[in-house]
C-alpha cells in the first residue's frame, strides 16, 4: 500500500546512484553518503544519471519499502538545493514525480516550529 504523504520527511540524495542497487545498496548510500539512518522513517529519494528513474526507499513497520518509476520521456527535474541540503519539501517532491516544472511562484510565510 502506498503509505507517502506529507507527514514524512524527505531527503534526496545528491549524486548520481547505481538503479541496480537495491535495499541494501540504497541502504549503504544513506549511511555512508548521507550520514542518516535508513531504518527512522524518513524517505530517501535517488535519481539515475539521466534523470529518467528515480527510486524512494522507505522503512515502514517490519521492512523496506521501495518505490520505483520510470519515465518513457522526458527527464525527473530536482528542486534546487542550498549548500549541503538534502531535504525536500512534499509539494516539491509531488511537483518533480509529475514533471511540473513552475517558471515562478511566491510562498506567502507560514508558521514554522
Amino acid at each position: 500500500m502506498f503509505s507517502l504523504s506529507s507527514s514524512h520527511r524527505y531527503h534526496l540524495y545528491r549524486g548520481v546512484c547505481d538503479m541496480r542497487k537495491s535495499f541494501n545498496g540504497l541502504s549503504g548510500l544513506v549511511r555512508s553518503e548521507l550520514g542518516r539512518d535508513p531504518a527512522s522513517g524518513e524517505v530517501f529519494v535517488f535519481l539515475n544519471r539521466r534523470r529518467t528513474l528515480m527510486k524512494l526507499l522507505h522503512w515502514e513497520a517490519g521492512g523496506f519499502v521501495l518505490y520505483y518509476k520510470r519515465l518513457e520521456e522526458g527527464t525527473f527535474t530536482p528542486p534546487v538545493l542550498q549548500g549541503d541540503q538534502t531535504v525536500v519539501r512534499w509539494p516539491e517532491l509531488v511537483l518533480m514525480v509529475e514533471g511540473i516544472q513552475v517558471q515562478s511562484s511566491r510562498q506567502t510565510r507560514r508558521y514554522e516550529r
